[in-house]
């Protein structure tokens, strides 16, 4: 099951190409849709936390991954497989830089890349809105609006979230207190 995890991982992080978010839809796919080692739901909350925990969220959900299916030796394979075919990619690349960086041909196979990562981003938020009540959906939009087109810190969006998330179970305890 380790030397899966591992390979698993390790495929992921071979062919995902834009960072942390564009793995997002490659580490769904193998873990719920290809072996079926977490649910959506149980995916979902991980990508929450993995989003608020310091570090890239592609590592921070392989961890969360390989340590709900075989404990901290499967969150380090997990965490190697994620992370070793991109050292080894920028080893090679530091090694060879000097001689492709003004390459015609290297520069626009990087811009062509882009569209791809973008879709690839995009890719799974959709599938997630899909299971989520329309009110999460709309304040996950204007959250999103708030970031991106009136520049708001997404530091004190995550703080009023807290905030508003504490203040619901306080309310919802009590609520059931009274019961």
């Amino acid at each position: 099951m380790l030397l899966q995890l591992f390979t698993t991982f390790f495929k992921i992080g071979l062919f995902s190409f834009g960072g942390g978010f564009a793995m997002i839809p490659l580490i769904q796919r193998e873990v719920i849709e290809k072996h079926k080692w977490i649910d959506d739901k149980d995916f979902l909350d991980m990508l929450v936390l993995a989003q608020s925990t310091p570090g890239p969220i592609a590592v921070n959900t392989a961890v969360f991954v390989g340590y709900k299916r075989r404990g901290v030796l499967g969150a380090i394979a997990t965490t190697l497989g994620t992370v070793l075919p991109s050292f080894i990619v920028i080893l090679l690349l530091a090694l060879f830089f000097a001689e492709v960086r003004d390459n015609r041909y290297v520069d626009a196979a990087f811009r062509a890349m882009r569209p791809a990562v973008v879709a690839l981003i995009v890719a799974p938020l959709m599938g997630l809105v899909k299971g989520m009540k329309w009110y999460l959906a709309a304040l996950a939009a204007a959250v999103a609006m708030a970031v991106w087109y009136f520049g708001v810190s997404p530091m004190y969006l995550i703080g009023a979230g807290v905030v508003v998330g504490i203040a619901i179970a306080v309310y919802n305890g009590r609520k059931g207190a009274k019961r």
